[in-house]
């Protein structure tokens, strides 16, 4: 797939770089399309490749030795997949896969960390998404611990909605329970609860959020530390 004009990039953090170090980017990258469950970094292997999605959501899970799953950051088009590589680091004991599909643009590893050395103002926005994205780890570690079940799956459902086009995404309640570490009874309680109260139309495999405002209330204080900061930092500059 080719990689479109800066003008037509739907990645956040290519859309602001500046034309001489996106042209830069352009020349080493190429478009690739995402399919549901595709591994994009796999766990304790060398990173091969840092991915911007165009579309669609990438999923960040930490894992036990005995197979217990948690997801503890998501990617859409606002970031880039491939962290580690900014701090000069080539593994992570994490593993990343595409929980929505999509597109995106992907750069191989070297290609990358060379840039990163050569372009100062390029790394720099990419550090400043490093610690957005932290941000967010911190954040899912702080609602697992200090939160309700309908507080986080609120948080959640939040996050995804900031990443896709339009209210409606797929999602299982075998997934979300894999996903918030929680059994899936739990998970059907809580979708029930948000349905009932009018902030989300629960079906076969989909979420459709109904009242965006609604649903904040619910997540209370589990949401929006990172958006605000991302939005000090990044958007801004756009």
């Amino acid at each position: 797939m080719p990689v479109p004009s800066q003008r037509y990039v739907r990645n956040h953090l290519l859309s602001i770089l500046s034309p001489d170090d996106y042209e830069a980017i352009q020349s080493v990258a190429e478009g690739v399309a995402l399919g549901r469950r595709d591994i994009l970094i796999a766990a304790n292997k060398s990173i091969t490749h840092v991915y911007f999605l165009e579309s669609g959501i990438g999923s960040e899970v930490a894992a036990t030795p005995e197979g217990r799953r948690i997801e503890v950051c998501i990617t859409g088009p606002e970031g880039i997949v491939g962290v580690p590589l900014l701090l000069d680091v080539d593994r992570t004991p994490h593993e990343t896969f595409v929980q929505i599909e999509g597109d995106a643009v992907r750069v191989e590893a070297t290609a990358f960390r060379r840039l990163i050395e050569e372009r100062r103002l390029l790394r720099g926005i990419f550090a400043h998404y490093a610690y957005v994205a932290h941000l967010q780890t911190a954040g899912t570690a702080l609602s697992n611990g200090s939160h309700t079940l309908e507080e986080r799956l609120a948080r959640w459902l939040l996050m995804c909605h900031d990443r896709v086009d339009g209210d409606e995404f797929p999602v299982t309640h075998e997934f979300l329970s894999t996903m918030l570490g929680v059994r899936r009874p739990g998970v059907t309680t809580a979708i029930h609860s948000l349905e009932g109260a009018g902030m989300i139309k629960a079906r076969r495999s989909h979420v459709q959020v109904l009242d965006r405002d609604k649903l904040k209330a619910a997540a209370g204080d589990s949401y929006g530390v990172p958006e605000t900061e991302y939005r000090r930092l990044l958007w801004a500059r756009r």
